[in-house]
């Protein structure tokens, strides 16, 4: 399959605004540190927050997008069993799963197919 200029657009635009979401979301674990504590994990605050901007940075930069999007994969996959366990909705954590498996295909559709 190939990539159409606006596959293209589309698929910057919500790498884009995935991003800046995972990069707001690091900044209020640095600013409201009490929120991470409630979910018992004020001991991996730093790890969790370095870990969300480098696999953000990492999803949006072309060349290293696959990584990037295993990495927010993993990342989201644990967000949901955190959400799981202290009984909130789950619905946020996995549209972002979502929306960053739609962009993987967008990108490299490749990836996706079945030999």
């Amino acid at each position: 399959m190939e990539i159409t200029k606006t596959t293209k657009t589309i698929a910057w635009v919500i790498s884009g605004l995935l991003t800046a979401i995972f990069l707001f979301s690091a900044s209020a674990k640095i600013m409201h540190p009490e929120q991470m504590e409630q979910m018992k994990l004020g001991d991996w605050r730093i790890l969790i927050i370095i870990g969300e901007i480098i696999s953000a940075l990492l999803f949006l930069v072309p060349k290293t997008n696959i990584f990037g999007t295993l990495l927010l994969s993993a990342y989201m996959g644990g967000a949901i069993i955190i959400h799981m366990t202290t009984a909130q909705g789950i619905i946020f954590p996995s549209v972002f799963l979502i929306l960053i498996w739609v962009v993987a295909f967008l990108r490299k559709p490749e990836l996706f197919k079945i030999k």
